[in-house]
């Protein structure tokens, strides 16, 4: 097994030990097969590693799934890895997504006031931010080959049954917490869906072996 990094947010740390407990069932592990076998085989081939979380208004589960993709890729020492997020049409980061983020852990700082406000993420202390934002799928920040399409809500699936560049799709939706806004319900479902998303994600880069 690869070695894992410690110098991760120790409150992100926490989560990832809720993941690493957490079991899934063999329905969802067959879901993220695809996604298993799309990072192994570039970490055997020596090939940057591209993903691209997909959702309608790209403003919550597509930006939960980006920023622990890219962190748990970090904290398995797998390199290479770049993801990303977009919708098939622009809105806004969903502020209860940063809150819930940042109850988590991660260190974000927001950019831009502005109706499509721009967020650094980070997850360590010497390490790259992530940046979030909303954009379209194919918007000149994300790649435009040679990358996985991972569609994580039923509409952008349906909608999208192709997307231009990617060279494999793949459908892993989560339940929407926007059904959620303006409850007693809300921050407690937006951190639920945040930990079901790191707890797949941790399965599904737990399962890479390293080349070497």
């Amino acid at each position: 097994m690869i070695p894992t990094k410690t110098d991760l947010f120790p409150k992100i740390k926490e989560t990832i030990e809720i993941a690493r407990v957490q079991g899934i069932g063999e329905e969802r592990k067959m879901i993220l097969e695809p996604l298993i076998d799309f990072i192994q085989n570039k970490v055997n081939q020596n090939q940057a590693i591209r993903i691209n979380f997909i959702c309608t208004h790209n403003s919550r589960r597509s930006h939960i799934s980006q920023v622990w993709a890219q962190t748990l890729a970090y904290y398995f020492n797998i390199k290479t890895v770049f993801c990303y997020s977009g919708g098939t049409e622009a809105t806004a980061l969903f502020p209860m997504v940063a809150e819930t983020l940042g109850n988590q852990g991660f260190a974000i700082q927001k950019l831009s006031e502005t109706n499509n406000p721009v967020y650094a993420i980070k997850f360590a202390e010497n390490e790259h931010p992530i940046i979030g934002f909303s954009k379209k799928m194919d918007h000149e920040f994300n790649p435009k080959s040679e990358f996985a399409a991972i569609m994580t809500c039923d509409s952008a699936n349906e909608a999208c049954p192709y997307v231009p560049g990617a060279e494999q799709r793949v459908p892993i939706t989560f339940e929407d917490p926007k059904a959620f806004d303006n409850t007693p319900q809300q921050a407690q479902k937006y951190l639920e869906r945040s930990i079901q998303i790191a707890t797949e994600l941790y399965y599904v880069f737990s399962q890479i072996e390293s080349k070497e």
